[in-house]
């Protein structure tokens, strides 16, 4: 967390600063976790200072802020950062503090309680460098079925930990990983290679349904409340979770059997063993 439809819901909530202007940027002092930022503070700060914002948008899990300039502020949020536009769940978390002229948002709020995610102003040279082809993958929501099968199908790994490599697909993380596999009714451990294009077709179908639905509910706030939308509010999704943090309850799908949590490449894995059989 958060994953694609929580960083697309960060995305939106921010989209009034487009056409603004940034009067002040502010590093708030904190005595947690230092933040992985670029350029050094000074020449950041510069860089930003005075810049109209032209755009916000998303390259899988990151939201960029495209400033007049040409450069854009990348923002990683990683597994507890938040964008935020109304006050922040605590004071003493804010990272970064951007405030903003001439547009419907004020000011833009960077908050991460555990100093996991990143901030960067990077030239669009350094963007295609290092958040590129060779580093990310075509958007789960843009990517063609034919180009999605094509990146998979060979594959020899297990499908559920394939799905979270953002080299062959950007957004997919360990949460809605498990929830689309219930939906297209299959077993997590099956091989890549070993799925029909059939069962492909089922998976990138379930991908896009799932993932969509939920940005409509502004992505899933769990059980530690960590994730929040722009306004300080939870989201909703989590209501709507098949299998994840299930484990051991009755599938609500089929009624016939329990949730079971394996490990796939040291991540939690939530499948029903009715809808999901590992034979087909």
């Amino acid at each position: 967390m958060p994953e694609l439809p929580e960083v697309e819901t960060m995305r939106r909530g921010i989209l009034g600063a487009i056409g603004g202007t940034i009067v002040s940027v502010s590093r708030p002092k904190s005595k947690y976790r230092p933040l992985d930022m670029s350029p050094a503070w000074a020449t950041f700060r510069r860089g930003v200072s005075n810049r109209v914002i032209d755009n916000v948008r998303r390259l899988g899990k990151r939201v960029l802020v495209d400033l007049d300039s040409g450069h854009s502020i990348v923002f990683q949020p990683m597994m507890s950062g938040l964008l935020l536009v109304g006050d922040p769940p605590t004071k003493q978390h804010v990272r970064l503090k951007l405030v903003i002229e001439g547009s419907s948002i004020g000011e833009i709020l960077y908050w991460d309680s555990r100093g996991l995610g990143s901030i960067h102003l990077w030239s669009k040279e350094e963007i295609t460098l290092k958040l590129g082809p060779d580093f990310l993958g075509p958007d789960a929501l843009q990517i063609s079925f034919a180009e999605f099968k094509e990146r998979f199908q060979e594959c020899k790994r297990e499908v559920k930990p394939t799905l979270l490599d953002q080299k062959r697909v950007a957004g997919v993380g360990n949460l809605y990983a498990s929830e689309i596999l219930h939906l297209a009714r299959i077993h997590p451990a099956i091989r890549c290679c070993e799925l029909t294009s059939q069962q492909w077709k089922r998976i990138y179908q379930s991908m896009r349904k799932i993932l969509l639905h939920a940005i409509e509910a502004e992505g899933s706030t769990l059980g530690d409340g960590t994730y929040r939308n722009s306004l300080n509010a939870p989201g909703s999704y989590q209501i709507q979770h098949r299998v994840y943090d299930h484990a051991d309850e009755l599938c609500s799908t089929c009624k016939l059997a329990s949730i079971v949590r394996i490990v796939q490449s040291q991540r939690s894995t939530f499948y029903c063993p009715s809808c999901q059989p590992l034979v087909q």
